[in-house]
């Protein structure tokens, strides 16, 4: 086999391989990112965020549009948090 010919089936091959992968274990989430159940309703805006020192978890916080504050903790990109909500009277009920 010529070295051109040779590089070629290489290419090919390593083309091939690499569409295997995408197909397999990625190409899905890219056509099809989101795959949960319906959302009727999404709430907007900033939540605040806790910072506590390194070893620690930190929070996000903010209240949702039924009277409640929504706790959520989290310790850097991990692949586990909480959520925890509280009846608060300081949220703001819509057409309330």
């Amino acid at each position: 086999m010529h070295k051109s010919k040779r590089t070629w089936v290489v290419l090919a091959a390593m083309i091939g391989l690499g569409l295997a992968v995408l197909s397999g274990c990625g190409l899905g989430k890219l056509v099809e990112p989101y795959n949960d159940a319906p959302v009727s309703h999404q709430i907007g805006g900033p939540a605040e965020v806790g910072s506590m020192p390194d070893g620690f978890n930190n929070f996000a916080e903010k209240c949702d549009d039924h009277g409640n504050r929504v706790f959520v903790i989290f310790h850097s990109d991990s692949a586990y948090g909480s959520v925890f909500a509280l009846k608060d009277p300081t949220c703001d009920v819509p057409g309330k």
